[in-house]
Formats: C-alpha cells, structure tokens, sequence
C-alpha cells in the first residue's frame, strides 16, 4: 500500500476505534493512532498467526487488522495518561 492508503486506512480505523472505546482525541491524534494501531495490529497477526494481514487495501483482514490495533492502542494511550481529559 502506498503512503496516501496508509493515511486513510488509518484515519478510518482510529476514527472506528475512537467511537467503540468512546474516546475523543480529535482527527490528527485519531489518525495517528490510527496508522500506528494498523501497523501493530498486521505486526500481531504476522507473529501470532502467522498471516500477512495489511496486504491490500480492500481487504476486510486489513481493515479488521487496523482497527483492532488502533482500539488496542487508544486503551494503551488511555493507561498512560491516566484519568486526565483526553484532549490535551
């Protein structure tokens, strides 16, 4: 996937994942772990399974993959920040 797919992929999926944790960091914040959750996430699957998750775009695996990183993630960035406002 090129640069730009990577950006939307993970604005999509943090947004997604922003709404089922019911955090509200913004867009940029959201996006960041967005695509940083999609890299964990086919990271994961990649050790754990044994499967190549992000290989295309419009594959249901790579979205599943992205977004339940980015949920992992928004819970991480909750624990480390502590009970403070989410917007900062």
């Amino acid at each position: 996937m090129g640069v730009i797919a990577w950006i939307v992929l993970g604005a999509v999926a943090g947004f997604i994942a922003e709404h089922l944790t019911g955090r509200r960091t913004g867009f940029l914040r959201a996006t960041i772990i967005g695509i940083v959750g999609a890299l964990l996430g086919g990271f994961l699957a990649k050790q754990l399974f044994g499967v190549q998750t992000l290989d295309t775009f419009f594959d249901l695996s790579t979205w599943l993959t992205a977004i339940i990183g980015a949920v992992v993630l928004f819970f991480l960035y909750g624990a480390v920040r502590g009970r403070r406002s989410w917007r900062a």
